[in-house]
């Protein structure tokens, strides 16, 4: 078996490149997204539906890096439930929940670790593009 990256780089780059052009402030998600991948991909998945009514914006970013690991892991041979779902469904989303909890433990150990990989590569994008007060690079 040969070394597969799955372009983890160049799809966190577009993410937040998309997130900063949909809405700058979106970008404090990324660290966000970070800490909750040890909660797991239940909480990870569902927190685009906590955000869904009040904030938009945060919550098409995480839905988007949800279906970019989708996408990342389907080329890997391992498929990960991505059901769209009604915020107000209640069955819809136990539904998804359970398809989850479903996976093989191998399954959900390897999407946690893409996933880490993949919002390593968010946080540090974001380091580049979120600018701030100052945004010459001083340390270098």
């Amino acid at each position: 078996m040969t070394w597969q990256s799955y372009e983890l780089d160049r799809i966190a780059q577009k993410l937040v490149l998309d997130a900063k052009d949909r809405d700058p402030q979106s970008l404090n998600q990324s660290y966000k997204m970070r800490v909750a991948v040890s909660y797991g991909l239940e909480r990870f998945w569902g927190e685009h539906l906590r955000l869904s009514g009040r904030e938009p914006q945060k919550s098409d970013y995480w839905r988007a890096t949800w279906n970019e690991l989708v996408n990342v892991m389907h080329k890997a041979g391992v498929t990960i439930p991505n059901d769209s779902v009604d915020i107000n469904n209640v069955k819809q989303i136990q539904a998804m929940s359970a398809k989850l909890w479903r996976l093989s433990l191998e399954e959900q150990r390897i999407a946690i670790a893409v996933l880490t990989q993949l919002c390593d590569c968010i946080v540090w994008w974001t380091q580049r593009y979120k600018g701030g007060k100052s945004d010459d690079d001083s340390d270098s």
